[in-house]
């Protein structure tokens, strides 16, 4: 796509790569493909490919060459509400030095069998595999993130853990593992693309990339997907933000209100005034909130039953976490599942 204009009078975005445009992709190119799956979010699909076209204005030749896969068509809805088209279908006898899977939305119910083989079959050809925002979560579900460090955006995280424990999860900005590359998505794919355009064309074009777009802080892959505790809740106060952190890293095995006070050095009785007066909430509520906010990313990203949610978010009694669940959110946790506005996928590819 050429120009600074994405968005057309229509509904209907077509992506065309430079080819399309009659110009002739050097013998030397790298040819990246971005595998749309539906849901797809914009921003980290446009902060992954834009660098690419960015690379090769720049540079006055045709370093970089994409093209754009669907899953079972030729069509891949954005989460913004339209589709674009894409060139090709998976399955497809693509040449390809990289493939990156774009996935948002809800990525854990994505089971297209076809996809999955597919995702294989160009790793074992040795393809450079990535995946961006929900991406991973495909990638870890055709089993090709085994034995490497990987990353994903901090809202699949819950779901992502509970489904692949025995995955070395970063919760970091993109993690590069030899053939493997993930990213949390958003603006850290320019990140993410500035090291692969140093690694490939040299730091001086990557930096120039990088002010192309404006981006005038280069961050490390290691660098954090959040605000930090002090700037979310605005407050400095060691003491709470000690209790704040103890209170989202025990989430399935809550701290009891001593355990806080004891590790954040003060008395439980000073430790809730510290809530009362920055958080305007007790320390309860706020442990609560987070435990029922974790229950419903797994309700609405696993298909795991509603008593082993509750069991996951620090619950032992269902009866309790139902009766908390809709006093917080205004209905029961079954309802939440079936009334989650989420796109399905479903398995295979009848009735697509």
């Amino acid at each position: 796509m050429e120009g600074d204009s994405f968005y057309g009078l229509s509904i209907s975005v077509i992506i065309m790569t430079q080819s399309d445009q009659g110009r002739e992709r050097a013998q030397s190119a790298k040819r990246f493909g971005f595998l749309l799956i539906d849901d797809f979010a914009l921003m980290s699909f446009a902060s992954a490919i834009e660098p690419l076209r960015a690379a090769n204005v720049l540079s006055g030749r045709t370093l970089y060459d994409w093209v754009t896969i669907g899953v079972s068509s030729q069509r891949a809805a954005v989460s913004l509400g339209f589709s674009v088209q894409t060139q090709h279908v998976v399955g497809a006898d693509l040449d390809l030095d990289t493939l990156f899977v774009c996935a948002a939305g809800n990525p854990a119910e994505f089971a297209d069998e076809a996809t999955l083989q597919w995702l294989r079959r160009l790793a074992r050809r040795g393809v450079r595999i990535g995946g961006v925002s929900g991406g991973p979560f495909i990638l870890a579900r055709a089993g090709l993130l085994d034995g490497y460090r990987c990353t994903i955006h901090w809202g699949h995280v819950p779901a992502f853990k509970e489904r692949f424990p025995q995955l070395a999860l970063r919760r970091s900005l993109y993690v590069i593992d030899r053939d493997r590359l993930t990213c949390a998505g958003g603006i850290a794919a320019l990140d993410m693309m500035h090291a692969l355009i140093a690694a490939e064309q040299g730091r001086v074009l990557a930096d120039l990339v990088s002010e192309w777009f404006l981006q005038t802080e280069i961050r490390l892959g290691t660098g954090a997907q959040r605000r930090s505790l002090q700037e979310r809740y605005e407050t400095a106060n060691a003491h709470l933000l000690t209790a704040l952190e103890l209170i989202e890293s025990h989430i399935e095995h809550p701290l009891s209100r001593q355990a806080l006070a004891t590790a954040a050095g003060i008395s439980v009785r000073q430790i809730e005034r510290l809530f009362a007066s920055h958080l305007h909430t007790t320390l309860d509520k706020h442990y609560c909130d987070v435990r029922l906010e974790r229950a419903r990313t797994l309700l609405r990203q696993t298909a795991m039953p509603v008593a082993e949610v509750g069991l996951a978010s620090g619950f032992q009694s269902a009866s309790h976490f139902s009766r908390q669940f809709k006093q917080r959110f205004g209905h029961a946790p079954a309802q939440e599942r079936r009334t989650k506005p989420q796109r399905r996928v479903k398995a295979g590819r009848a009735g697509r």
